[in-house]
């Protein structure tokens, strides 16, 4: 049984993200109406209602954790991300970064609180497509990623007062190296109707050109682009566990693949591993085949729009769940690497590797934002077929749909199980 709760008349346009804070008790929404607002739900009845509410043009919200106060972050269409604080009254009052009082509009007055912008962010060459804080133990930082397909990562330098931010690392995406396919990681695809793929034939053929394609990839007038910057995709989410560093998975533009990206205070970002379901040598996935483009051999790239880190809960490995225009939802299982020693006891390389443990396609169009529950046992995924439809893991690494949800409030029948344990990487 699903509940859910209806918001009547919360903006007076396309709302555009909607995020809640670390204890969920709060959401943030954003509008093409360029307001934003604050809301609190009433835990007696369940209602949610509107605590603050001001203008500004935001494109995607995001909460930092409550250890650092009480933060958002906004990515807007104008190239900026804003840094906004809430306050009491009084300290509203006090002196802000540009100077503006407590009566300005950058100071956005709601109930008995106030909101004020402590900080602009103007490094992007393109649209803000999405931001995201850092996991709170890495410190208040902040990834951003924009349509000129660079992931920026600010560090706050003043927690006091969070009007010093610095950026610390910039990283083009598209043109960043990534690893290599027979070496470094390994990808299996299957489904319930085809657990396994030869390579012979047309297969063979479209794996062939797929390898060239990604050794000498073409690159068009603005790379990662298509022939409007609405038909690309560009999303970030962080690694949740504080083991393996700072590392990030971003994509950008049309390429249809996800890159793991791991930073580093002393050295350049390296790539760690490419989740890329285009066909490979492991295999060629059973949509492929229905995914040409109009020449009937190359297969066609579609963005990949969302990105989401599962929290481990203690499991050996991660779980990265996608959405992209295609329609599908693809739940990764990568798996870090692991130091192991070679004939004359010498240590191997060290690789991550990835696998597709569920791949489905049940919104029928594009995918506009994926996220995960506490535990990493529930996926979400919202689409342009209206529903926002929950995925749930069970015994024997089978994940299937655990219902939907529509305007209508109405809910959908069980599907069938997807099990793609065949594929699960080898403990």
């Amino acid at each position: 049984m699903i509940q859910t709760g209806l918001i009547q008349s919360a903006h007076n346009d396309l709302v555009t993200d909607v995020a809640y804070d670390f204890y969920g008790l709060r959401l943030a929404t954003c509008s093409i109406d360029q307001r934003i607002k604050v809301w609190q739900v009433d835990e007696s009845n369940g209602n949610w209602n509107v605590e603050d509410d001001w203008k500004a043009s935001m494109l995607e919200d995001a909460w930092a954790h409550p250890e650092f106060g009480t933060i958002l972050a906004s990515a807007s269409f104008d190239r900026t991300v804003k840094i906004w604080e809430q306050t009491s009254f009084a300290s509203a009052a006090d002196s802000q970064p540009n100077g503006a009082g407590a009566g300005s509009p950058q100071a956005a007055s709601g109930g008995s609180s106030r909101w004020v912008e402590r900080a602009v962010l103007v490094d992007a060459r393109g649209t803000v497509r999405a931001v995201e804080f850092a996991p709170h133990h890495f410190g208040l930082k902040l990834a951003t990623v924009s349509s000129d397909n660079h992931v920026r990562i600010y560090e706050c330098l003043e927690q006091s007062s969070l009007a010093t931010w610095q950026l610390s690392e910039e990283v083009d995406v598209s043109t960043l190296p990534s690893v290599s396919l027979s070496s470094s990681y390994s990808v299996a695809f299957a489904t319930p109707t085809q657990t396994s793929a030869t390579l012979e034939g047309a297969s063979a053929t479209l794996v062939a050109q797929a390898l060239q394609q990604s050794q000498n990839p073409t690159t068009q007038g603005r790379p990662g682009l298509g022939n409007r910057e609405a038909d690309g995709g560009w999303c970030i989410s962080w690694c949740k566990e504080r083991y393996w560093g700072e590392i990030i998975a971003a994509g950008c533009g049309i390429s249809g693949a996800i890159k793991i990206i791991q930073l580093s205070p002393s050295r350049r970002p390296t790539t760690l591993l490419t989740l890329d379901p285009s066909p490979s040598p492991a295999g060629l996935p059973a949509e492929a085949a229905t995914s040409l483009a109009s020449d009937g051999d190359t297969p066609t790239p579609f963005a990949i729009t969302s990105v989401a880190w599962a929290p481990s809960c203690g499991r050996s490995y991660h779980l990265i769940a996608t959405g992209g225009r295609d329609g599908h939802v693809r739940i990764w299982r990568v798996k870090p690497a692991e130091e192991e020693l070679d004939v004359e006891g010498e240590g191997g390389d060290l690789k991550w590797s990835a696998s597709v443990v569920a791949d489905f396609d049940h919104h029928k169009s594009a995918v506009g934002r994926v996220e995960w529950n506490i535990t990493g046992t529930v996926l979400s995924s919202a689409g342009n077929d209206g529903r926002v439809r929950l995925w749930k893991a069970t015994i024997g690494n089978v994940w299937r749909p655990a219902g939907s949800i529509g305007v209508e409030q109405s809910e959908d029948t069980q599907d069938a199980d997807v099990n793609m344990s065949e594929n699960a990487i080898a403990e």
